[in-house]
């Protein structure tokens, strides 16, 4: 209840950070409800500066905390690019994640101490690492074995994308159909900028007919000299 109060959490991410902001509203609070504890509610998710924060509060030592995290930084995640074209070819930004647990039990513990996922692997690897590597090793033995290989061997990107994540093709079409449009519409203002400049207006000109940065359209025409 006390850091539902942004001022209180804007106090609680300084004093954790070393940071000193002053203003709450730069605190975009996305606490998912009852998603791990139920009834409880202990755990603060919020983003400020591009970067994504989860706080949890524990009386009881877990070692499976890092799994809970992750467990919940994905349903994140899934929640913050809901509305974005997974399967195009612009990369989808995500804020990088700090996990911090406040523990007060009465076991005793470190003041500090760092629960690491890979802790939990059953097996010792030489190199910990976290990748979707079953569709694509599966794709290969099948194409090995001769079990569908002209297929995949022509679809092989579209079928790992199929079978990694649910797909819905109509929204990928007009989500392509938007980038498409928005790529084209990109390419025809850096055209007319440089046929701006070829006229002798200035990039502070050029920047305010076609609605954008002088940076920008610094760059648009350097680029176009080459």
């Amino acid at each position: 209840m006390l850091f539902s109060d942004k001022k209180e959490l804007l106090g609680l991410y300084n004093a954790v950070s070393g940071k000193q902001y002053k203003d709450p509203g730069a605190l975009n609070v996305n606490t998912l409800e009852n998603v791990i504890y139920m009834a409880i509610k202990n755990d603060l998710s919020f983003v400020i500066d591009s970067r994504l924060s989860l706080y949890e509060h524990q009386s009881t030592y877990s070692p499976n905390l890092p799994l809970r995290m992750l467990l919940y930084l994905a349903d994140l995640y899934a929640d913050l690019t809901k509305s974005e074209n997974l399967y195009g070819r612009k990369k989808v930004m995500l804020p990088p994640p700090q996990f911090i647990i406040f523990y007060n039990g009465e076991e005793k513990q470190p003041d500090r101490r760092i629960l690491k996922l890979s802790d939990l692997y059953q097996v010792e690897e030489e190199e910990h690492k976290l990748e979707l590597e079953a569709v694509e090793c599966t794709i290969t033995e099948c194409i090995r074995e001769g079990i569908l290989e002209e297929f995949l061997r022509k679809y092989r990107a579209e079928a790992k994308r199929m079978n990694i994540y649910e797909y819905d093709q109509a929204r990928h079409i007009r989500q392509e159909r938007e980038e498409a449009w928005e790529e084209g519409w990109q390419e025809g203002r850096r055209d007319i900028a440089i046929n701006m400049s070829k006229m002798g207006m200035t990039v502070e000109q050029i920047a305010q007919a076609v609605g954008e940065k002088t940076d920008i359209v610094e760059k648009w025409l350097k680029d176009g000299d080459r």
